[in-house]
């Protein structure tokens, strides 16, 4: 996961280098859901890229000089509630500004392209981490459109933030700083969707009365 911007005035946290991962910069674009097809089409196109999974075909990387400013954008249009892409090269990893939260205990790395989509308090992208899988939030009346940017609601995943920003999404509904679910009312928790171990993690905190 990568902040789109962070303007707090704290030093940021030393992390290891890592070189970014690599982004084809003249992807093969294939529509979502219908395929004009061929005989010099490939047979590996005849196999939808959510299904492969093929990045590359899936979403493009805009990197930029400035830290955390780098975002993803869909070469797909795909309708609301659809799948985007599963996650299948998860590793156990710490807290971390890169990381998502997939169990309350668990924090994974993506290594993948999937690192480069940004937080916005108006998400066109679900992160489903008990399926392992992202999809197009389910509320988009337009559905996810090609050229858009891919963008996730952080605490739909993260209980507490490694690194917690200000959001600059711009969007009327911008929550301003995020710090992560815990931090969040329950008011403005419930416009969007979330995984099952924040739900838990929700519960636990009515409960004990905070």
């Amino acid at each position: 996961m990568s902040p789109a911007a962070i303007t707090s005035a704290a030093p940021l946290p030393s992390f290891p280098t890592k070189a970014d991962p690599i982004s084809s910069t003249k992807p093969i674009i294939t529509p979502s859901t219908t395929f004009s097809l061929s005989i010099s089409t490939p047979k590996s196109h005849l196999i939808p890229a959510w299904v492969q999974p093929d990045l590359s075909r899936l979403l493009r990387v805009e990197h930029t000089p400035s830290p955390f400013a780098s975002r993803a954008v869909s070469l797909v249009s795909l309708p609301a509630g659809a799948l985007f892409a599963r996650i299948t090269a998860p590793t156990p990893s710490v807290s971390a500004y890169s990381s998502v939260q997939a169990t309350r205990d668990l924090h994974v790395e993506l290594n993948s392209d999937l690192v480069y989509i940004n937080h916005s308090c108006r998400p066109s992208l679900e992160f489903d981490m008990a399926r392992w899988e992202i999809r197009v939030v389910a509320d988009k009346a337009d559905g996810l459109r090609a050229g858009e940017e891919l963008t996730n609601f952080y605490p739909s995943t993260e209980w507490h933030m490694a690194q917690p920003f200000e959001c600059r999404c711009g969007e009327s509904v911008c929550r301003g700083q995020i710090t992560g679910a815990r931090d969040m009312s329950e008011k403005d928790l419930s416009n969007y969707w979330l995984n099952a171990h924040i739900e838990e993690l929700l519960e636990e905190r009515r409960a004990s009365g905070y």
